[in-house]
């Protein structure tokens, strides 16, 4: 499976044809090959709880297409464009936001590539603090909820989608904060790299903040029919899908060009996720027929190890694996090995979740891959080793906030605890 994927074959491929091939060697039984290709796809695709992650793709889409991201960045900016770092500041929370209405860091970094690294130049900043920001600010809405990768972690383990939801929420706001006081160090540093803007009159605030009442009101209508379990979550993202559309209506923000773009796009997307699904599906029967994991499990408790240590090994190893390889990917091929460990380690599978995700936002703007990274510098025309620099420092709030849960799960765990269902 290496091997296909440093050829460059697709990750599908490279899943399932290395599940065939292990499953004929283990077994040395065609029929069993042969009953897996069979059942796998309906196994797959027939999952009730994965289908929400085709409703918050749209939904993403929908946003993106929208516009709410300009209201959004004109309000955040206009609160604190006149301190200095304040359009970076404003872009890092303004991504947050929109994280917690589209799911995907992808189309968070595409869209604010957009709105606000141009507004960012306007006023001189320096295109690595500006590209930094977008780049990890992006990183959030891996953790706010409805985050597609926490759908698909899920559905994988057997764990409650809402609670997972739910359990990146405080850890994701903390990230946003941690990443305005980085942008903050920054500029006290190198005041040239993030100067002072202009300062809006608070009628222009008022203004801006009546814009956003759409954006607030789909992220609290999430949250809450999340968090009260009024739904489930296919429920929700289907609701938050349907309201996307019809803001985007009412507001007179669509046209029939964007609108059908944001369908292509959605499918687009969809049919590009199934197919790894399907091989990550078959890799997995072959991880049980050899019971790998649990021979590493095993093997891991026969070294007698503070579980501590297992967890920062685990840790360091996503991190290195999360510099090759993007967030989907990167957790089906990893949780068929480390997830049973984890679980025979008597660590909490939602809080494991959550650890996942960080690790997972960190691949997304570090070199050498870095999905987000590629993004901003694609979408922005900045230059790719600027983009990595500016990432490489701000990541730090990203690092800071993965030991603060680490020490304290409860940060990840808390909000869950209170769910209903």
């Amino acid at each position: 499976m290496v091997a296909a994927l440093l050829l460059g074959a697709p990750v599908a491929i490279s899943l399932g044809g290395a599940g065939i091939l292990g499953l004929w060697l283990v077994t040395g039984n065609l029929n069993v090959v042969i009953g897996t290709l069979t059942t796998s796809p309906y196994a797959t695709a027939s999952q009730y709880a994965l289908s929400a992650a085709p409703m918050f793709i749209l939904m993403a889409d929908l946003i993106a297409t929208g516009g709410l991201a300009d209201d959004l960045y004109r309000f955040a900016s206009s609160l604190v464009s006149h301190i200095r770092g304040g359009l970076a500041i404003a872009t890092v929370f303004a991504c947050a936001v929109f994280g917690g209405m589209s799911g995907s860091a992808i189309a968070d970094a595409a869209v604010f590539s957009k709105v606000s690294i141009p507004q960012m130049r306007r006023y001189r900043y320096s295109e690595e603090l500006s590209a930094g920001a977008v780049g990890v600010g992006a990183t959030v809405a891996i953790l706010i909820p409805p985050s597609i990768p926490m759908v698909i972690y899920g559905v994988y383990t057997g764990q409650s989608v809402g609670k997972l939801l739910m359990a990146g929420a405080v850890p994701g706001i903390i990230v946003a904060i941690f990443l305005a006081l980085a942008v903050y160090v920054w500029v006290v540093i190198k005041p040239s790299h993030g100067p002072k803007a202009y300062r809006a009159s608070w009628a222009e605030r008022w203004r801006n903040m009546l814009r956003t009442w759409p954006s607030v009101s789909l992220v609290l209508i999430v949250l809450i029919a999340l968090y009260v379990g009024i739904a489930t979550p296919t429920e929700v993202a289907s609701i938050g899908a349907f309201m996307a559309g019809v803001i985007g209506l009412v507001l007179g923000r669509f046209t029939w060009a964007g609108l059908l773009q944001a369908l292509k796009s959605s499918i687009r997307t969809t049919t590009m996720l199934f197919p790894i699904l399907l091989g990550a599906n078959i890799f997995g029967n072959y991880m049980a027929y050899s019971q790998m994991p649990q021979h590493i499990a095993e093997a891991i408790a026969a070294m007698n190890l503070n579980r501590w240590i297992v967890m920062t090994g685990i840790v360091v190893a996503y991190f290195l694996v999360s510099m090759f390889m993007d967030e989907i990917p990167l957790l089906l091929l990893t949780l068929q090995v480390f997830f049973p460990v984890i679980v025979s380690l008597g660590f909490d599978p939602i809080w494991f979740g959550v650890m996942c995700m960080m690790m997972v936002s960190m691949g997304l703007v570090f070199p050498p891959v870095g999905m987000a990274a590629f993004i901003v510098s694609g979408v922005a025309n900045v230059d790719l080793m600027k983009v990595y620099k500016g990432t490489s420092i701000l990541m730090i709030a990203i690092i800071i906030t993965t030991i603060l849960i680490m020490v304290f799960p409860q940060i990840a765990l808390w909000l869950p605890s209170l769910m209903r269902r």
